[in-house]
């Protein structure tokens, strides 16, 4: 059998195209606004166009609920990483941090998250 020298492997490798992988949370604030938080959330994720991209990221208290979803509605594919920002989330009582995940369009929920501690 024969193998293939390193230096063509490797230029091999370098014209086949990436595969994205699943959407990560780079950077995450929260802005409290009287009763309500703003939260400003930076992602990152290689889209590839309409059939992979970065498709949302949500607001999650300690237990895993849901407390806000910011939606996607359009691939960034020559825009990455970029901030989006959801208005208007409202805490329960006793709620001190949450954690920012992502969703991408083939992998779902994934990739890396960000706790926040809120005061």
């Amino acid at each position: 059998m024969k193998t293939v020298p390193q230096a063509l492997a490797a230029s091999l490798v370098s014209v086949l195209p990436l595969q994205a992988g699943e959407a990560d949370i780079v950077a995450a604030e929260a802005v409290r606004g009287g009763e309500t938080w703003r939260f400003e959330v930076t992602l990152r994720h290689a889209d590839e166009g309409w059939d992979h991209y970065a498709d949302g990221w949500a607001v999650l208290a300690p237990d895993g609920t849901e407390l806000g979803y910011r939606e996607l509605l359009h691939p960034h594919v020559a825009e990455q990483p970029f901030t989006r920002s959801l208005t208007g989330v409202t805490l329960p009582d006793g709620v001190d941090r949450v954690t920012i995940r992502a969703h991408d369009s083939v992998h779902g929920w994934g990739g890396a998250e960000i706790t926040l501690e809120l005061r």
